[in-house]
């Protein structure tokens, strides 16, 4: 027969393992560590014609490419070579407009941005550029950021990219950049204008393709 010390030890052992249980049963669950914030997006930088290209330059998806090719903006940095670019240049003491900053901050995309500001694709020889009116195409270039923003799932301010107006084009076309000849927005707008066709999708493949 146990003693009555013995009994005693095992019962306040039995209480104080019940209490032990009772407290870890009514503890409320650790709360879960909270979830980081999301990365924001690199700086972005210029990737140059030829990327956009990719994509933008086949007729079902409205041939963006070829119709900035017939545009003067593809001849922007080229024209600054001409006769009449090295007249106006010689009047106001410029030796050689393709490499003053003067003509080149409206000749040239992004022209005056640091150099980490570019990829290893730009040119600054193919001028005024889609990046000039579309922002530094980086982080909107990649065709599942690209139907995300026309799927109304991504904002295009969340990855930098810009719907021109008329005060885009007023930066350079101004009195002191075009002589005072500014952009008539209504009639302009439309003789650039280079949409995507309504309902169109690219392919995840190739240049052109419609997505099934």
């Amino acid at each position: 027969m146990r003693s009555p010390r013995f009994l005693v030890w095992a019962l306040m052992l039995v209480v104080g393992w019940y209490g032990v249980a009772s407290a870890q049963d009514a503890a409320p669950p650790a709360a879960k560590p909270a979830s980081p914030p999301a990365a924001k997006p690199a700086a972005p930088t210029y990737v140059g014609v030829k990327k956009c290209k990719t994509c933008h330059n086949s007729e079902k998806g409205g041939a963006q490419f070829t119709k900035w090719t017939e545009m003067k903006h593809s001849k922007a940095f080229e024209v600054l070579a001409s006769e009449k670019a090295l007249a106006i240049a010689k009047e106001k003491g410029i030796a050689d407009p393709q490499k003053a900053d003067e003509c080149l901050q409206c000749h040239v995309t992004g022209h005056g941005e640091p150099a980490d500001h570019f990829g290893a694709g730009f040119l600054a020889t193919d001028g005024v550029g889609c990046e000039s009116c579309h922002g530094a195409g980086s982080n909107y270039i990649k065709m599942k950021t690209m139907q995300g923003l026309r799927d109304g799932t991504i904002k295009a301010e969340d990855v930098g990219l810009k719907m021109p107006n008329k005060a885009t084009c007023d930066h350079c076309h101004n009195e002191k950049a075009t002589g005072g000849k500014f952009v008539d927005w209504a009639k302009d707008s439309t003789t650039i204008a280079h949409p995507i066709p309504p309902g169109y999708k690219r392919g995840a493949a190739t240049e052109g393709t419609e997505a099934k």
